[in-house]
């Protein structure tokens, strides 16, 4: 299949995802995919016949790459923006991925009534991180919705992850740490217990500015910190570990 299958509407370009050939319509105009949704592919496991649904998914980043990271079954995006569920379903199309992956649109506030309660193995979500409206001169704007909790909150998040997943399911995010104490006492509001926390930090000597979390419905009180996940090791030069991540 050919660029032009495709059809790349104005603005849009191809991007390579250095995974199984596998490649990703971008408009830089509306809202690309960051280092976050990278890390929270790493960081999320999706084991063998086992079902995912990734809320929120934008250009359909996550469940493309965590088709070719891991051995689950079938993965799901959920987006509420139409021009974003068509650029993900063209990738889909392109990567020739139709079995495998399915873009939905729809409201991540009405997630289970769409798809049910308890009907998934997993569940990603990279959300929305600064809270409200405050200072946007366009709420309804594509960038906006991604980055502010325009909407949904994360709330609304937690409460449709802890009802789509099954007992014992669990929920892979990537937040910002300023949000940590809100977002695990969130997350326990709903029996969605964290049970591993990984920081990333820019730089050794810099404060953390993501922090990747993986909580399970309905566990015990018993959380691992791993070892921090440094992202350069001097200006522009990545550590080891981001380029496996990568797929460099």
């Amino acid at each position: 299949m050919g660029i032009e299958d495709v059809l790349l509407r104005d603005g849009e370009r191809l991007d390579e995802l250095n995974r199984n050939n596998l490649m990703i319509i971008q408009d830089p105009s509306r809202f690309c995919f960051g280092m976050d949704a990278v890390l929270l592919s790493g960081f999320a496991k999706v084991k063998a016949g086992e079902k995912a649904i990734d809320l929120g998914t934008g250009n359909g980043i996550i469940p493309i790459l965590l088709s070719a990271k891991t051995e689950g079954e079938h993965f799901t995006g959920l987006e509420i923006q139409p021009e974003n569920v068509d650029i993900a379903q063209r990738s889909v199309k392109y990567n020739r991925l139709e079995e495998k992956i399915d873009i939905v649109e729809g409201d991540i506030v009405t997630a289970s009534e769409k798809f049910g309660k308890s009907v998934f193995d997993v569940v990603t979500s990279n959300p929305p991180y600064m809270i409200g409206q405050h200072g946007l001169t366009n709420p309804d704007s594509a960038k906006a919705i991604a980055r502010h909790e325009v909407k949904c909150t994360f709330e609304d998040v937690a409460r449709e992850t802890a009802a789509l997943l099954k007992p014992g399911g669990r929920f892979y995010l990537v937040h910002r740490p300023f949000r940590l104490a809100e977002l695990i006492v969130t997350l326990t509001k709903y029996k969605l217990e964290p049970k591993r926390m990984k920081m990333v930090y820019p730089f050794v000597d810099k404060e953390p500015n993501m922090v990747l979390l993986e909580c399970v419905r309905g566990g015990n009180s018993r959380m691992t910190v791993e070892a921090p996940l440094i992202v350069y090791k001097e200006p522009g030069v990545y550590t080891d570990e981001i380029y496996t991540i990568y797929g460099y």
